[in-house]
């Protein structure tokens, strides 16, 4: 039997020694956000993480992903896809994401706290979300205002999810050597390259 213990605790502890009320709470984009509500949120987040996705994180390690050739379809370890509705339905997934693409508007710290304990009771599953906040970070950096429109709410709200596609038969986790490239091509790229597997 697996156990975890959420560390609410410690994060308090760690909030307040740093200041958090002053620093991140009184900020006017997250006055909402100040420290007893932090609190009650990663309460929350730590039974949710201790009694929906710990008890799948075996099967995430034992079963994997399941490919199927002929429908280019892929399927999630037994629980995962039932898990992801729930998580989404919690609200977790758009916490810290903002309010105009349908997130909860919060601070970066808070999704720091709720990753680590997604996390610490199921790796496999949390790359999902995971994935899917850096992508969200990346659009809204970088993004051109009509890909936000378009990608951004489904995004946030968890009705789609990002994936990484990085690794390619001659390296890992580099990307100085990575050789796919995407060619515009009119209103489209063409893609050339080979990737040995994606990430979620």
């Amino acid at each position: 039997m697996q156990i975890y213990k959420a560390p609410i605790d410690d994060m308090r502890f760690i909030l307040e020694a740093f200041g958090y009320d002053e620093l991140v709470g009184s900020l006017p984009d997250y006055e909402a956000f100040d420290l007893e509500t932090v609190t009650a949120i990663l309460k929350e987040s730590g039974k949710f993480c201790t009694n929906e996705m710990l008890p799948l994180n075996r099967k995430g390690d034992q079963e994997g992903l399941t490919y199927d050739p002929e429908t280019s379809s892929v399927t999630l370890p037994e629980g995962f896809k039932a898990l992801y509705a729930k998580f989404v339905e919690s609200g977790f997934a758009g916490i810290a994401h903002p309010e105009e693409f349908g997130g909860g508007g919060g601070p970066a710290t808070l999704a720091l706290m709720l990753s680590e304990m997604a996390t610490a009771t199921n790796k496999s599953f949390s790359m999902c979300p995971g994935l899917t906040h850096g992508l969200v970070e990346a659009l809204l950096h970088f993004g051109t205002d009509q890909q936000k429109k378009d990608f951004l709410p489904k995004l946030v709200s968890g009705e789609w999810s990002g994936t990484m596609c990085l690794t390619e038969p001659q390296c890992g986790t580099d990307l100085g050597l990575v050789s796919t490239k995407a060619i515009p091509e009119g209103d489209h790229y063409k893609l050339t390259g080979t990737k040995i597997w994606i990430t979620f």
